[in-house]
């Protein structure tokens, strides 16, 4: 089928974390610019909230704000053609954190910064659940000659508990949650493996000794994985960076196929419109938001869609 291509706005500071509203437009982060913005379905551009740091993934929650996890900010640079492209930790950094935003005023607070006396470093992607937590990564933060172990967290949205529930993992950057939640899948970037975890009860996972999870999926050649979102045959739509474009695979991990689109950094991918047959993806060296029919609709998300 012709998934028919469309861009929806382009001038964004790489935009991530989109988010399909009821009224059409989609609201990102653009995490150079430090901001959660709103693009309207004529493309206009507007600020939601100035974070500042560096917004990353984000995800409606129960009570109708915006979760949004803040990595601290990058080191930035731009090529002579206008391409963005993150790098090490800034010298500004202070954490990371989670914040929360109303979409409508564009009030906003900062809920979590660490867990259990250690900071969060880079939270990354964000999913919350049919009973209102949220599972979130945290992909560290990069140094010339060093970079921290990642780890993922289980968190109320009233700021009440967090939880850490793997750790010493490399990199884990998109997350998200099988159709009967009982399967909570990560992506790490740099391995480029896509990762699926048993859920047991909301916030506790089992994994074999050793092991970071269940491997699904892991591309031959140099590619990295990015952040993700499913559709409702439970397949992983994982966005591919360098190889750019999406890559879906099956939840058992019997196939998987790609779907390039003409961005070096293709970071993020949701579902909306009718049926939510349209994939909103993030074309983010470029600063684009474009929009595609799928082949498969999505997996309805808890909060927003239901």
């Amino acid at each position: 089928m012709s998934m028919n291509v469309r861009e929806i706005t382009s001038g964004l500071r790489f935009p991530e974390g989109p988010i399909a509203m009821p009224d059409g437009s989609v609201i990102v982060v653009e995490i150079e610019r430090g901001t959660l913005s709103r693009v309207l379905t004529d493309g206009t551009i507007e600020v939601v909230a100035d974070l500042g740091g560096g917004p990353n993934g984000a995800a409606m929650g129960p009570d109708g704000w915006i979760y949004v996890c803040n990595n601290g900010g990058f080191e930035w640079t731009e090529s002579k053609e206008g391409l963005l492209r993150p790098g090490h930790q800034p010298a500004d950094y202070e954490t990371g954190r989670i914040d929360r935003v109303n979409p409508d005023t564009g009030e906003w607070q900062v809920l979590y910064t660490a867990c259990d006396g250690r900071n969060l470093r880079g939270p990354n992607d964000i999913v919350f659940d049919k009973q209102g937590g949220f599972y979130f990564t945290d992909l560290g933060k990069r140094r010339p000659y060093d970079m921290d172990m990642g780890a993922l967290y289980y968190a109320q949205p009233d700021g009440s508990a967090i939880t850490r529930i793997i750790d010493g993992v490399i990199t884990p950057n998109g997350c998200a949650l099988s159709p009967d939640e009982k399967t909570l899948y990560y992506a790490e970037t740099t391995t480029c493996r896509l990762w699926a975890v048993d859920i047991d009860a909301p916030g506790q996972v089992t994994r074999a000794p050793g092991m970071p999870g269940r491997l699904v999926c892991g591309p031959e050649g140099y590619q990295l994985f990015d952040s993700m979102a499913v559709d409702a045959e439970g397949n992983v739509c994982v966005a591919t960076l360098i190889n750019g474009g999406i890559t879906s695979a099956a939840p058992d991990g019997s196939s998987f196929e790609h779907f390039p689109f003409d961005d070096l950094l293709v970071t993020n991918i949701c579902f909306g419109g009718d049926g939510l047959q349209t994939a909103y993806i993030t074309l983010s060296t470029t600063g684009r938001l474009i929009a595609c029919d799928w082949p498969r609709p999505g997996l309805p998300l808890n909060f927003l869609n239901t």
